[in-house]
């Protein structure tokens, strides 16, 4: 079975001869701990590739990510990074005042000026299950652009002016979305932080009148091009996972170990598949080989009945032991 086999056969609860797998790193490990992470990789390759595809430039862009001090994303987002490593936060959203939107658009020329020649060649070249990312996150983008507090500000009053810079970056995303859907990626991917610990950032309610139909339009889009989705959250997001479902999502990553996984399992089990996560919060980074061995079985006790509906995924950390994550690989195969 090659690895995009078993990626489809999990997320058509096919029985994949295996879970699939997949490593997600910080840039922080490539950066300090490579030759650990080329180690890991070549004992536990990736059941998941990219494809040979680039945005444009922005000439909004300047500094170094992931580098200790500030730098300006394609948005004119300004980011301040205080430990290598780490994306850092915005300290200056570009559009904090209103006024400012006058004459702002979003950066048109990554898309305009993206080169995806070489997508499908490498598609076919490739055995892997072929996934992309996007620049599509509507909600962080509308923190990064106002700042978090405008933002919650704007979602309660709904100025005319957040209407139209939520118009903006939406035309953006569908866009940006179908310039990838019209290829042979497998699939594509788009992301938000809906959670604190032990909640949503926003009501349920909220969140279903602003951002779930905007959601659908991205999901409805892809799967009239015969592409699986895949979303991430960070946080609590147990209230809308239903949601999700109702919307197509075909695998979601959240942070399990925020929630009550038996009761994620019992709910939403063959609905949807897991792509990861153990807990990268304090198990991967503080934990022993046992306790993470203990995570993994809890996660597949809960959510794997063999069918598939599972990824064996989690993220590493520049602080996490080589060993802890090795220990999450082997312990899925047992």
């Amino acid at each position: 079975m090659t690895p995009r086999e078993r990626v489809i056969r999990a997320l058509e609860f096919d029985h994949p001869d295996r879970t699939p797998r997949e490593l997600w790193s910080l840039p922080g490990v490539s950066m300090l701990r490579k030759a650990e992470l080329d180690a890991v990789c070549e004992r536990f390759p990736s059941d998941f590739g990219g494809a040979d595809g680039r945005y444009g430039a922005s000439t909004r862009q300047r500094g170094t990510t992931a580098e200790v001090g500030t730098y300006v994303d394609e948005w004119g987002c300004e980011w301040s990074v205080a430990e290598i490593g780490v994306v850092g936060e915005v300290k200056n959203p570009p559009l904090a005042d209103w006024g400012c939107l006058d004459g702002w658009s979003p950066p048109w020329e990554l898309l305009d000026d993206a080169d995806l020649s070489g997508v499908d060649a490498s598609c076919a070249r490739s055995d892997r299950f072929v996934k992309v990312g996007t620049h599509v996150r509507p909600f962080e983008r509308l923190q990064f652009l106002r700042g978090t507090e405008n933002l919650f500000v704007d979602l309660m009053t709904q100025p005319e002016a957040f209407k139209h810079l939520l118009k903006l970056i939406h035309e953006f995303n569908l866009r940006d979305i179908e310039m990838w859907a019209k290829t042979r990626v497998d699939s594509v991917s788009f992301m938000d932080d809906w959670g604190t610990q032990n909640s949503l950032l926003i009501s349920p309610e909220l969140w279903r009148a602003v951002f779930k139909p905007m959601y659908k339009d991205y999901c409805d889009l892809l799967h009239e091009h015969g592409k699986y989705i895949f979303f991430h959250s960070d946080g609590y997001i147990m209230d809308i996972y239903p949601d999700l479902i109702e919307i197509g999502m075909d695998a979601v990553n959240s942070q399990l170990f925020c929630m009550d996984i038996e009761e994620i399992g019992r709910r939403f089990k063959g609905q949807v598949t897991f792509w990861g996560e153990i807990s990268r919060q304090d198990i991967l980074p503080f934990g022993t080989v046992d306790e993470v061995r203990a995570a993994v079985r809890r996660v597949r006790r809960a959510l794997d009945d063999g069918s598939g509906g599972v990824i064996a995924q989690c993220e590493w950390g520049v602080r996490d032991p080589k060993e802890n994550i090795e220990a999450v690989f082997e312990t899925w195969l047992e």
